[in-house]
């Protein structure tokens, strides 16, 4: 329900008995020149016919001099209409009421504000006035007051949205950690791609559900020894949802007497700008049915898909990872050392056949395929595995021809003396070895010498002694 205000109104002494009688002419002017600072007495036509100065420093600027000059001479011409405006007022009984007028002086315009009225019948007009130049002063600093703030305010806005540009356009992943509750007050879009959060999910979650969840007590110490000391080295920690090790630092501010932490983190594989195409090509490698497996250049292991933890027979990938790939891939000695130096020399290897020795034991036909790439500036080796075993089985063995049968090695029995049987039966022996070794190395001959342990004369001579030798070649 809407309350009516009645509008304010000036009010008179009303009392009777209490009204002053006929004041004395002394006391009249007394009483006058102290009401204002500056009283005027005017004449009909707006003359300055007396002037009281109360207060000293008007006088100085030449007030009490204005005396038989129009009074509307006296200000400067944006007030002349105002000063006509009250001596007719007044004139025509308009009540009065306080107005404010420049009056050019000497040393400048002075403020002053008005009361006009008639003095009874006379015809005269009084002018009180008070002073406004402190009221002015008080003002001018009011507004310069404000516009500094303002321009405070606008400074501000500016630092902020600078602030937020650089918070958002970083790629390094920072989060705002209030000092009280570790609770994350503010999360940059880096630190959000690389949590694989949605934009702002992060904001009022703990700190320390950014690291896996036998480490969080190392976050949380951390970030109080933060509090403690500026001088404080970065702390390497595991991410979440095994996203890898990241470094952490943290330095301490306030905001608002508030103790905050700025938290930089350091992920060990930088994040790309196409994080969401990387994050769908890991979950491809995760679940695809061949093994894969990201080794360094001493093959110890950095991340593997769970075909290849599957192959290897092991519980878990945590437990794969930083074990050498040689405990499980090849032949010991033989096989991954040929992979590796193959892929050193031509960058890549493919469809390799070995085997793969699994933790319990079991022993699968494989082929690899590798490539070598950098990372960190560092050499890294990454494969792909393929179990054959079932695809061998369902292919029918190759029949081939060899040297003699044993059947027919033991009919020589009694023909020929056993030096010369065994002597056959090693021929035989031995070429089959090089024709294996030969077709495994696709024909590189050095290779197929290493894995004899043969030199490499020894080997050609062998290969002229069965005719294995290809004249193209220009083998001697």
């Amino acid at each position: 329900m809407s309350q009516h205000i009645a509008p304010s109104r000036n009010t008179v002494f009303t009392t009777p008995g209490t009204l002053p009688g006929h004041l004395p002419a002394g006391v009249a002017a007394t009483l006058l020149a102290a009401v204002g600072d500056v009283t005027f007495i005017l004449s009909e036509d707006g003359m300055i016919i007396d002037v009281a100065v109360s207060q000293g420093d008007l006088a100085n600027h030449g007030f009490a001099d204005w005396v038989g000059e129009p009074w509307i001479d006296t200000m400067t011409i944006e007030s002349r209409p105002k000063a006509t405006e009250m001596v007719r007022d007044a004139a025509a009984a308009v009540p009065p009421r306080w107005r404010q007028v420049n009056h050019a002086a000497a040393g400048g315009d002075v403020p002053v504000r008005y009361m006009v009225m008639t003095l009874g019948d006379s015809g005269r007009v009084i002018a009180i006035g008070r002073d406004m130049r402190a009221a002015a002063a008080m003002q001018q600093r009011l507004l310069q007051t404000q516009q500094s703030l303002e321009r405070d305010y606008i400074r501000l806005r500016q630092a902020e949205t600078r602030y937020r540009l650089l918070f958002d356009m970083a790629s390094e992943p920072v989060l705002i950690v209030d000092g009280q509750t570790r609770c994350i007050r503010e999360a940059n879009p880096a630190a959000h791609r690389l949590l694989d959060a949605r934009e702002g999910s992060l904001i009022g979650n703990l700190a320390s559900a950014v690291v896996a969840s036998d480490q969080r007590d190392d976050l949380i110490a951390y970030l109080g020894a933060a509090e403690a000391t500026d001088d404080l080295d970065p702390v390497v920690l595991r991410l979440s949802e095994r996203r890898g090790e990241a470094r952490f630092s943290a330095r301490l501010f306030r905001q608002s007497r508030t103790p905050m932490l700025i938290v930089r983190i350091e992920p060990s594989v930088p994040i790309s700008a196409d994080h969401r195409f990387d994050t769908t090509l890991g979950d491809v490698v995760e679940r695809m049915p061949d093994a894969f497996v990201l080794v360094d250049r001493e093959l110890r292991v950095l991340t593997a898909n769970a075909a290849f933890v599957e192959l290897v027979q092991m519980p878990s990938a945590d437990r794969v990872a930083g074990a050498w790939l040689g405990a499980w891939l090849g032949r010991p000695g033989i096989d991954l050392e040929l992979i590796v130096s193959q892929m050193r020399e031509h960058g890549s290897v493919r469809n390799v056949s070995t085997i793969m020795r699994g933790a319990a034991g079991a022993q699968e036909e494989i082929e690899v395929s590798g490539v070598i790439a950098a990372m960190d500036g560092k050499d890294c080796f990454g494969f792909t595995i393929r179990n054959v075993a079932r695809r061998l089985r369902e292919v029918q063995p190759e029949t081939r021809d060899v040297p003699r049968s044993v059947d027919q090695l033991t009919e020589l029995v009694g023909r020929i003396s056993l030096k010369e049987i065994v002597r056959e039966s090693t021929d035989m022996i031995e070429r089959l070895c090089i024709e294996a070794a030969l077709a495994y190395t696709s024909d590189n001959r050095a290779s197929a010498a290493e894995i004899l342990g043969v030199s490499r004369q020894s080997l050609y001579s062998k290969l002229h002694r069965y005719g294995l030798a290809n004249p193209a070649t220009g083998d001697s």
